[in-house]
């Protein structure tokens, strides 16, 4: 999408030095020029031969006083030229959508009719072919989406940008959507910023300790749900029973679970365990391993096992094994679970 420089910019002696990588992986030594530059207010120019990469990428500008000196264009300048295009790339795409949405409605309307049970259930191989199918429900989308989105299993950046190019669109046409996240996506401070651009009150996120797999339901009529660990396979539901049999799940964590702005859930008991360390111990005592368990909290499998240290210590527990039998004997998981239903 961004240009990659082939041969440079011409270097002192004449031939063209080979600086080449595109502007979203600017080099080491273009970083530091650009920052020097910001920081000083300019630079020399002879100082950004190493680096011709900051002039491609209209990073620097001549001094229309001195050209020997540059100039460093401001950052938000620099990063809305370079975003402009995406976003009008974006728009034309989602333009597109909607014209296809347009031609085919009256077919798949015609083919809900005749051959509804055929397709009922569909298998969706490759994430192009998942998102080109998500793309197409939450177009057609009117009333409300439902939505469980376990962490943990993508880099945060990717998953947050799909999810704000589909729900912004949904928003701003008065859909409802209600996500639910695990307690752990308050401590994200990239979820906490993404949350902050809707306040338009047709948007509502919860929390709850535990979630095992993601879900997207559209207006009662269309369900997503994994197949496989590395989300490359997925079924896409259209039975009605099953939708509703879904949305009832959904309905039943929702009704558990905690609306982010009522501040964190994880509190530390009296006995000095806190709320996720109950958590913990429970799918211990199911016999979970810590990458199951640190996958169902939506922590990283680190945060997990110092938790677990932190219950054997509370405990006194020498051992895993022994660490199992102490929180059975504890009464704990009994506490948690009264303490669950008073919420």
């Amino acid at each position: 999408m961004f240009r990659t420089l082939g041969g440079g910019d011409l270097a002192t002696n004449g031939t063209r030095a080979t600086h080449p990588h595109a502007v979203t992986e600017l080099c080491a030594e273009g970083s530091r020029l650009y920052a020097d530059a910001l920081r000083i207010g300019r630079i020399p120019r002879e100082d950004t031969e190493a680096a011709p990469c900051l002039m491609e990428f209209a990073l620097l500008h001549a001094d229309p006083d001195d050209p020997t000196w540059l100039l460093p264009v401001p950052p938000a300048v620099a990063l809305a030229q370079r975003l402009n295009p995406i976003e009008r790339e974006i728009a034309e795409q989602r333009r597109q959508t909607l014209s296809l949405s347009e031609v085919f409605e009256p077919f798949m309307a015609l083919s809900a009719q005749e051959h509804a049970p055929t397709h009922a259930i569909t298998v969706l191989e490759g994430l192009d072919r998942i998102n080109t199918a998500l793309d197409l429900a939450t177009t057609q989308c009117r009333t409300e989406v439902l939505t469980v989105q376990p962490g943990g299993w993508r880099s945060p950046e990717n998953r947050l940008l799909e999810a704000l190019e589909r729900d912004k669109p949904l928003s701003e046409r008065g859909v409802r959507i209600r996500t639910l996240y695990q307690h752990t996506a308050r401590y994200s401070a990239d979820r906490l910023a993404y949350v902050d651009q809707f306040t338009d009150g047709k948007v509502e996120y919860r929390t709850i300790d535990e979630l095992v797999e993601r879900l997207i339901i559209c207006d009662e009529t269309v369900a997503f749900i994994p197949v496989r660990e590395d989300r490359q396979v997925a079924l896409e539901l259209r039975h009605p029973g099953l939708v509703r049999y879904l949305i009832k799940v959904f309905e039943f964590m929702w009704n558990r679970a905690v609306p982010l702005s009522a501040g964190t859930p994880y509190e530390t008991a009296p006995d000095g365990i806190t709320d996720v360390q109950h958590s913990i111990a429970k799918l211990l005592v199911e016999g979970h391993v810590d990458e199951a368990i640190a996958r169902r909290l939506g922590m990283n499998v680190r945060t997990c096992r110092a938790h677990i240290a932190k219950l054997a210590t509370a405990l006194g527990s020498g051992s895993r094994a022994q660490l199992g039998f102490l929180i059975a004997q504890s009464g704990m998981l009994e506490q948690g679970q009264r303490g669950a239903q008073g919420h």
